[in-house]
């Protein structure tokens, strides 16, 4: 098992990154203004407003945006926020349960507690993102629709990370057992404790791509008191997560150099959870410009979309709406391709310097080898598939 080399506190370069950061997020801490403006939401309040730029709109850029009227498309941009902030509740309950298990695996160790510290304000702020993103979701959802889609009952941390996957039970069951395996080992291996955040960094890297663009749309709001709580809401959550990924760059990339050199055992958990992080993001999905989503996953609520009084399509209307949107080439596809290349650039750069990590994982060849042509051949068969059935359903 790997031990610790030396006190971290003999690592003053190191040791000074972590106090800074940690002191400025306790600073800036934006809970008690994330939990006043949740408890504030209304949504009849602002249910006439862009909570995002434009672009960052559900399935824009597709044939369904281009004929959609102003109501509609404000309804679009609405839908997004809830949408992409799902995807965000799912990855928070995990990092929650996983800053704790890597804290295990750290506390011992001389010099350590104040990465434990750090984390521990890391998962309560965590928390009350969690309950901010579900307050406006089941609120919009509920007003809109009368029940819920993209919003889901809570879950725990041993389950898909990525809640729309290309996935089947039984890879659900072997996913939960890794999971729990993981939590347990790095609960008492330093090197593992630390090589989580090699993954909790990429995923919120990910994120940091996209949402700082959802936090310039309350920056650069004319008035931005006057702004719709949930822009204010992306706001303070993306300056939360500007910390995060500090500390996550941090303890992945330095933290370590105070620790042995990993064995060969957890080099090879290392690469498993970063394969693993690689394979959630192998795909890109055009009903939420940002997100990886597997999107033949997503077909059954964006048709309940479709069908509602919102868009009033009957069956053939949305089926043929869906079909144009998901298998034909289009501005969305294409913005949303782009977005999972920057991504898939980003992350080259972030782990390019682990020399533990598999040519496959410093190359990121998992996400690399996805195309626009890819895509559209998978969502073909997808469709073909979810269609027939659907007709024998009815």
């Amino acid at each position: 098992m790997n031990s610790v080399s030396s006190p971290l506190l003999d690592h003053t370069t190191t040791y000074r990154k972590l106090q800074i950061n940690y002191t400025r997020n306790q600073q800036q801490d934006h809970t008690a203004l994330m939990d006043q403006a949740a408890q504030n939401f209304r949504y009849k309040d602002c249910q006439d407003d862009y909570w995002n730029p434009e672009e960052f709109s559900l399935l824009y850029g597709t044939p369904l945006w281009d004929q959609a009227s102003p109501t509609q498309r404000v309804i679009l941009n609405q839908l997004y926020w809830v949408a992409y902030y799902s995807q965000i509740i799912s990855a928070e309950i995990a990092t929650i349960f996983f800053n704790q298990t890597s804290a295990a695996g750290l506390y011992a160790h001389e010099g350590f507690r104040l990465v434990c510290d750090m984390l521990d304000l890391e998962s309560s702020q965590e928390r009350a993102h969690i309950h901010a993103f579900r307050t406006i979701s089941r609120q919009t959802e509920q007003a809109l629709f009368g029940h819920l889609i993209f919003t889901y009952p809570m879950r725990g941390p041993f389950t898909e990370t990525m809640v729309y996957a290309d996935t089947n039970a039984l890879k659900t069951w072997w996913k939960a057992l890794q999971l729990q395996y993981f939590g347990l080992i790095s609960a008492t291996n330093p090197f593992l404790a630390c090589q989580y955040f090699t993954v909790r960094g990429v995923r919120t890297l990910n994120g940091k791509l996209v949402q700082h663009k959802l936090s310039q749309f309350y920056q650069k709001h004319p008035t931005p008191e006057a702004a719709a709580i949930p822009a204010q809401i992306s706001y303070y959550h993306f300056l939360d997560e500007s910390f995060h990924f500090n500390s996550s760059t941090i303890l992945s990339h330095e933290v370590t150099a105070c620790l042995a050199p990993p064995t060969p055992f957890e080099a090879w958990v290392a690469n498993l959870g970063l394969r693993g992080c690689q394979r959630d993001h192998a795909h890109f999905s055009i009903a939420i410009n940002g997100i990886f989503w597997y999107e033949p996953a997503l077909y059954p609520l964006i048709y309940q979309v479709l069908r509602s009084s919102i868009f009033g399509m009957g069956d053939r209307d949305a089926k043929a709406m869906m079909r144009r949107c998901f298998t034909e080439e289009s501005e969305g596809l294409h913005r949303s391709y782009q977005t999972h290349r920057e991504a898939l650039a980003s992350y080259q750069v972030y782990v390019e310097k682990l020399s533990y990590l598999w040519k496959s994982n410093r190359e990121m060849s998992l996400m690399a080898a996805n195309s626009i042509a890819r895509y559209l051949a998978i969502q073909q068969r997808a469709w073909s598939i979810f269609e027939r059935k659907m007709d024998e359903a009815q």
